[in-house]
């Protein structure tokens, strides 16, 4: 997956589930969505991991 911010990878996530749910496209498409959408909700968890770590770095640092 290309480096996207996860703003824009969030955004593309909500696109594929809107037309996921309103169920005008095929089912081979369909799947083809939610293969891209696991890959990019996988992409935003792992922007989120890494944000949290460097916020408990902050954290720990500040009580150090």
């Amino acid at each position: 997956m290309e480096r996207i911010s996860f703003e824009e990878a969030l955004q593309k996530l909500e696109a594929i589930v809107n037309k996921l749910e309103d169920g005008s496209v095929s089912l081979e498409e369909s799947v083809s969505l939610y293969e891209e959408g696991m890959k990019l909700s996988k992409h935003c968890s792992e922007i989120l991991e890494q944000a949290e770590l460097r916020i408990e770095k902050v954290n720990q640092d500040q009580t150090s």
